[in-house]
């Protein structure tokens, strides 16, 4: 039998590899779009609009658009799904009704995003007669993110210590002051993560913004929530299957501009996320 320090070393051996082998890829991933998409980036490239069948120019259109439908869906997704959060975590008894309602949460999260994209063509752009637009693509992007925000703020309110509500209440606030002045304040890092996680997964989709709001190529940025919108996942996937010759080095810069996208939002989000924990009280 191997003695307890062997044991731990050998653990602490295959987490580390585990860890190594999660990491590698995404380095290697990382790089090789750095490698590839570098030589592309420049000023002309951000601020133009694309030309010679968008195998020159810039992207800036494609950025415009990304940055709206992120905000947008955002201005719909955060409030509602916070306040649907805090109406399971807070007020909703725990019976069979609000059981199903979080079973359905979760199986909303995990439906593929080609099927909000086709809900979004049913209710926005047809019934609703709102067109391939960004109002469209807003919404239907909002509809995907909400599950991931509300079952993310839900456990982030759960796991704020009940002895902070009692507290509160036993001061004389009401249930709302206790949830708006306390609550909330200490989930406040978990319910950014799911906000960021969403806000994400919005940025970077093609599905959804293909059937409800991108366009190909538009020789001018959008004039209202009604106008269609180039973005860059659309815009990238067009360019690496549907145009001939297109230089690879614009397809990776294209990429590159994506994932610093993200990623900034996901920096921002851990600067807030971290003064939120080091003010908070457990």
């Amino acid at each position: 039998m191997l003695s307890r320090d062997r044991t731990e070393r050998l653990v602490f051996g295959l987490i580390t590899a585990a860890t190594l082998l999660t990491v590698a890829p995404i380095i290697l991933v990382v790089g090789y779009i750095l490698v590839l998409g570098l030589p592309a980036i420049n000023w002309e490239f951000l601020s133009a609009m694309p030309n010679s069948g968008m195998r020159a120019g810039g992207i800036w259109p494609a950025i415009v658009g990304t940055l709206y439908l992120t905000l947008g869906t955002a201005v719909i997704a955060v409030p509602l799904g916070v306040a649907a959060a805090i109406y399971l975590a807070e007020y909703a008894a725990d019976n069979g009704f609000t059981r199903a309602i979080r079973i359905a949460i979760i199986n909303l999260a995990g439906i593929p995003s080609v099927v909000y994209g086709l809900f979004g063509l049913g209710l926005f752009v047809l019934f609703l007669q709102l067109g391939t637009s960004i109002a469209a693509g807003c919404l239907t992007l909002a509809i995907m993110t909400l599950p991931v925000i509300i079952s993310t703020t839900e456990v982030a309110l759960r796991a704020v210590p009940q002895s902070f509500r009692l507290v509160s209440l036993s001061l004389g606030g009401t249930k709302w002051q206790t949830i708006w002045r306390v609550v909330l304040p200490q989930a406040l890092p978990g319910i950014l993560t799911g906000v960021i996680l969403g806000l994400e997964r919005a940025a970077g989709e093609t599905a959804p913004i293909l059937f409800t709001a991108a366009a190909f190529f538009l020789p001018q940025l959008p004039d209202s929530a009604l106008d269609p919108t180039m973005a860059l996942p659309y815009h990238l996937f067009v360019i690496a299957t549907q145009v001939p010759g297109m230089p690879i080095h614009i397809q990776y810069g294209t990429a590159l501009v994506l994932l610093v996208f993200v990623l900034s939002m996901n920096a921002l989000a851990t600067i807030i996320r971290s003064r939120a924990r080091a003010r908070r009280q457990w």
